[in-house]
């Protein structure tokens, strides 16, 4: 049999065994898994409505920053989910652990040495975190070089403030060779100061915060940084501010003097990870919490960008130049969040699936046309041949008739849609016609015999 023939024959659709029909079932299965899985990563983090933040102490200053933020966050329907740690160096761990569960949290500034890879960045700087240090000498103390040889209580580990207090009595040549460092947290310090088990204490917080309240209204003294600008100049995350004469009481015009204080900032920080616009919300939660004046700053100083410590959100650099996104102000934010990052995103995929799915038909098309063309060529090559053939044997004749039904045969089991039966029924008269040819020749082999 000519090879042509054959190839019809091995090209035609053939009936769908039980086989295929399975590897067809779940072919189509795993490609609609895999894209509505494609689409839930894409579409799914835009309804987050959960952020869980890592803060300080229980009734420390970060954890009063976190609890002032989660009734601003509910009114858009996210819950802060707060977490407490023994502080800003136990923060920076948490949200650098890509696994962690922790997405934001607050960093003191000059506590930590981030890398490239920690993949953090900051959301704003919401605050400066005044650090005091309370003693109890008869005389007066305005470096820390005085408290060589005391009992110094210095803050917890996995805190801002005993990173912070190493270092400033480092540049003081105070160390554990020459003075007794004790780690402990901000309320036991003030029992040891006030039983005289410490001779002088470091703390952080706020001028109204329940810890600095108790140690302002003490006999306990408060030192003044006369070594500030310098000290500044040697860690630079730290800056220099002034606590007035008399804050405390006017009445009893205490403080009695301006006390010079150094500061670190309190940065609010987020993993890269973070929804964008989530790190909207949190950013209109920091400027309702922290915009307002207080002791050190005027009104509007914080919060801000004013930090080269962990790289600038995107988003934080967008904010302060143009406030929320124009969609966010006047929509939901879930409805908002979806239409600036989920559904840009769908359109150019939805348009690559609009162009698969018309070239599909196409292509269903070619391949079907395919099985008729193989067929028509076997057809041609077989007509070619008897118009060739002048004087055809009986032998040759009985071959083309062979030939012919095979063709006619191959052509009846060719399985297409319904609106391709016409194709069929066009072949099967091709078919008719090289058929008559041959009944032609044949008439011919009669009377030549």
């Amino acid at each position: 049999m000519p090879r042509d023939h054959q190839t019809f024959h091995r090209n035609q659709k053939t009936p769908m065994t039980p086989r295929r029909r399975w590897l067809f079932a779940a072919g189509a299965i795993l490609l609609l898994t895999a894209l509505g899985w494609g689409l839930y990563t894409v579409i799914e983090p835009a309804f987050q409505t959960r952020i869980v933040i890592t803060t300080g102490a229980d009734k420390g200053i970060y954890r009063g920053f976190a609890e002032r933020y989660a009734p601003l966050l509910k009114r858009d329907g996210v819950t802060l989910d707060i977490r407490s740690s023994s502080g800003s160096v136990e923060n920076y761990r948490r949200l650098k652990d890509p696994a962690s569960e922790y997405e934001v949290g607050f960093i003191q500034s000059g506590t930590t040495v981030p890398q490239e890879t920690d993949r953090l960045q900051t959301i704003a700087a919401v605050s400066y975190e005044p650090i005091w240090v309370f003693y109890r000498d008869t005389g007066t103390v305005n470096r820390l070089a005085q408290l060589r040889g005391k009992r110094i209580g210095v803050g917890v580990p996995g805190s801002g403030l005993l990173e912070v207090s190493r270092v400033l009595l480092g540049y003081s040549g105070i160390t554990r060779d020459n003075a007794q460092l004790v780690e402990m947290d901000a309320p036991k310090a003030w029992r040891c100061l006030e039983d005289g088990c410490l001779d002088a204490a470091f703390f952080i917080g706020r001028p109204d915060a329940p810890m600095q309240q108790t140690l302002l209204n003490s006999d306990l003294k408060l030192m003044s940084f006369a070594q500030a600008d310098a000290l500044v100049q040697k860690f630079p995350s730290l800056k220099k501010v002034t606590f007035p004469r008399a804050s405390t009481s006017i009445v009893n015009d205490s403080p009695q003097a301006d006390v010079t204080l150094l500061a670190a900032t309190a940065l609010l920080v987020a993993k890269d990870t973070l929804h964008p616009a989530l790190v909207y919300l949190l950013l209109d939660a920091a400027k309702t919490v922290h915009a307002g004046e207080d002791y050190f700053t005027p009104l509007g100083a914080f919060p801000n960008l004013n930090t080269d410590e962990f790289p600038i959100s995107n988003e934080s650099e967008r904010y302060f130049k143009s406030g929320r996104p124009f969609l966010q102000r006047y929509l939901p934010f879930w409805l908002a969040s979806f239409i600036e990052r989920r559904l840009l995103i769908l359109l150019p995929f939805m348009a690559v699936l609009i162009g698969v799915v018309q070239a599909l038909p196409r292509m269903l098309e070619s391949r079907i046309k395919k099985r008729f063309v193989a067929g028509y060529r076997a057809l041609k090559r077989l007509e070619d041949e008897i118009w060739k053939t002048t004087r055809p044997s009986a032998e040759q004749v009985s071959q083309w008739r062979d030939e012919i039904e095979l063709i006619d045969e191959q052509a009846s089991h060719i399985r297409v849609p319904t609106r391709y039966l016409h194709d069929v029924y066009a072949l099967k008269q091709a078919i008719s016609v090289v058929r008559h040819r041959i009944a032609m020749a044949a008439a011919g082999v009669r009377e030549g015999s």
